[in-house]
C-alpha cells in the first residue's frame, strides 16, 4: 500500500540528454499521476554541452513540479546526486538515471517496499539491456567483488534507480566517486536495506558517458569505502595492530641477532637486520598514524556534533 501523504523528491542526473529527457520527464509524470503520488522532480544538469539546458528551462516554465539545477561544470555523477539531495524536500528520495533505461513505471514498487519499513531500496536490473562484454560481465565482477570487500551482497550496485528515507540520506556525505556505494554507505548509518528487480530497457538515444577507466576509479573507491566500513571509528584498530605486530616481530629478530653477536658471530652483513631495522621503522609509523587517525574521527565527529550511533526509533510507555 502507497502511502501518499508524503512528498516524494526524485533526483534524476542528466548529461548530455537533450533527446531523452523530455520523453523521461513525460514518463514519470505519467506513473506518478496515475498512482496519485506528490512529488517533485529535481533534475541536475551536470554541465551539459548539447541542448539539455535549453530543454529543461523551456520544461520548468510550464511545469509546477520540476526543479531544475544547472550545475557550473560536469563534475560528476556524485557531485550531481549531492546537489539534487541538497535541493529535496521529500521524505522519500527516489534517484534514476536520465537515459531513459531505467523504467519511471517501478517507482511506485520502491516507494511500496520503503513504506514496509525499509531505509533503503535497491533496484536489480534482473534482465539487463546493456552489450554483455563491455557492461554486463565488468558489473558481475565488481559486484561480487564489492559484495566479498564489503560484505553487502548486492546483485547490482551499478543500478542508478533507488529509494531512499531521507533520514538516511542526510547523514551521508557524497564526495569522489561515492555514488555507487550508496548501499555501503548506508549501511555504515544503520540503514535497513533491500534489493528489487526493476525492469531495464536499451538506450533509445545518445551513449553511455561510462568508459573503461571508471573501473580503476572504482577500486579505488573500494578500498576508500572497505576502510570506512570497517574502521570508520577505529582506525588505531587497524594500524596499531599492524604496527604492534611489527614492532614485536623487529624486536624479536633484533634479539636473536643480539644473541649470535655475543655468541661472536658477524651480524652487520646480515639482510636479516636491515629486515629487523624496516620492520622496527615501520611498526612506530604504523602505530603513529593510529593515534592521529584516532584523533581525526574525534575531530570529525565532535567538530559537527555527529553521534557515532544511530537510532531508529525510542519506544517508551507514556502510561501514568
Amino acid at each position: 500500500m502507497i502511502k501518499v501523504n508524503n512528498l516524494i523528491s526524485i533526483v534524476v542526473p542528466v548529461y548530455n540528454e537533450s533527446e531523452s529527457i523530455k520523453l523521461l520527464i513525460n514518463e514519470i509524470f505519467y506513473v506518478m499521476d496515475s498512482h496519485k503520488l506528490q512529488f517533485e522532480l529535481i533534475i541536475v544538469n551536470d554541465g551539459s554541452v548539447d541542448n539539455t539546458i535549453n530543454v529543461l528551462e523551456n520544461l520548468s516554465k510550464k511545469i509546477k513540479q520540476l526543479i531544475v539545477i544547472n550545475l557550473r561544470k560536469n563534475y560528476g555523477q556524485t557531485a550531481a546526486l549531492a546537489a539534487g539531495f541538497d535541493n529535496s524536500n521529500g521524505e522519500i528520495i527516489v534517484t534514476l538515471d536520465g537515459d531513459l533505461q531505467n523504467d519511471p513505471n517501478d517507482i511506485p514498487n520502491l516507494i511500496t517496499k520503503i513504506n514496509e519499513g525499509y531505509d533503503l531500496i535497491c533496484g536489480w536490473r534482473f534482465e539487463r539491456k546493456d552489450k554483455l562484454i563491455n557492461r554486463r560481465i565488468p558489473s558481475k565482477i565488481a559486484n561480487r567483488l564489492i559484495g566479498k570487500v564489503t560484505g553487502i551482497f548486492l546483485h547490482d550496485y551499478g543500478c542508478s534507480l533507488k529509494a531512499f528515507k531521507r533520514e538516511i540520506i542526510k547523514d551521508i556525505k557524497l564526495y569522489g566517486e561515492l555514488h555507487r556505494f550508496l548501499p555501503v554507505l548506508a549501511n555504515i548509518e544503520g540503514a535497513k536495506i533491500k534489493e528489487t528487480k526493476v525492469n531495464h530497457r536499451k538506450r533509445k538515444y545518445g551513449y553511455s558517458k561510462y568508459g573503461i577507466d571508471r573501473t580503476f576509479r572504482v577500486l579505488m573507491d573500494l578500498l576508500t569505502v572497505w576502510f570506512m566500513n570497517k574502521f570508520l571509528t577505529r582506525p588505531m584498530y587497524v594500524f596499531g595492530f599492524i604496527g604492534i605486530i611489527s614492532i614485536i616481530s623487529s624486536f624479536i629478530i633484533s634479539s636473536y641477532l643480539i644473541v649470535l653477536k655475543f655468541l661472536g658471530e658477524n651480524i652487520g652483513n646480515r639482510p636479516l637486520l636491515m629486515f629487523a631495522l624496516i620492520l622496527g621503522i615501520a611498526g612506530v609509523q604504523l602505530f603513529s598514524f593510529g593515534l592521529l587517525g584516532e584523533l581525526l574521527m574525534r575531530t570529525y565527529h565532535e567538530s559537527q556534533n555527529r553521534p557515532i550511533y544511530r537510532v531508529r526509533n525510542i519506544i517508551q510507555n507514556t502510561n501514568n
